[in-house]
């Protein structure tokens, strides 16, 4: 199997922490592109209509893409129960809730880079920050016994989203107002897998 990716996006690095958290990782290619909003590389857009990544190639089936689909499939494939049958919904809307994380940063990323400077818009800007901060208090008051358990999927999730709000938005201050979410976030990051597949 090949994994159609770039090192720098969190949705990439969920799937790459999962590989290494079932063992996965010795068996899947991963294979790193420059695509952007504007310049999708031709091998992104065979993979996946879309454009977006990851995608992951199968010799045996369909190629699959969503980050989503893709850890579902290979968690099924090791069958690590990341995603546990008694906590399916909650671990399905803590991931969403990391997913939503994620884009909303990564839409704030592409406004300060690929739009020209005067046609960048703060307000925007603004009202994707407002969401993260609204997961993040939701976080912190509701999803830290869930984030204190045996490890799933919705952990992972998280887990790559903080660390993409590190990477890219660090002087936003995620962890001011969220001191259980950041001491949780402090220990899960120096799992293997976190620190095998750190952003540069």
């Amino acid at each position: 199997m090949q994994l159609i990716a770039s090192p720098l996006s969190p949705f990439v690095r969920k799937v790459r922490v999962l590989l290494h958290e079932t063992g996965l990782a010795q068996q899947v290619e991963v294979v790193n592109l420059v695509t952007t909003p504007i310049e999708t590389d031709p091998r992104a857009a065979t993979a996946n209509p879309l454009g977006k990544i990851p995608a992951l190639v199968r010799e045996d089936g369909a190629t699959l893409y969503d980050s989503r689909v893709i850890t579902r499939y290979l968690d099924d494939l090791s069958g690590a129960g990341l995603y546990p049958e008694a906590r399916l919904w909650e671990v399905l809307t803590l991931e969403a809730t990391a997913e939503g994380i994620m884009e909303a940063a990564v839409l704030m990323t592409y406004e300060g880079r690929f739009r020209p400077e005067d046609m960048q818009y703060a307000p925007w800007v603004e009202a994707q920050w407002a969401k993260i901060a609204r997961a993040l208090d939701a976080l912190e008051a509701r999803w830290m016994s869930h984030l204190s358990g045996r490890l799933d999927m919705g952990h992972i999730a998280t887990g790559c989203a903080l660390g993409y709000l590190d990477f890219r938005h660090d002087g936003r201050g995620w962890r001011q107002g969220h001191p259980a979410l950041a001491d949780w976030f402090t220990a899960f990051a120096q799992r293997e897998s976190m620190t095998a597949t750190a952003p540069a």
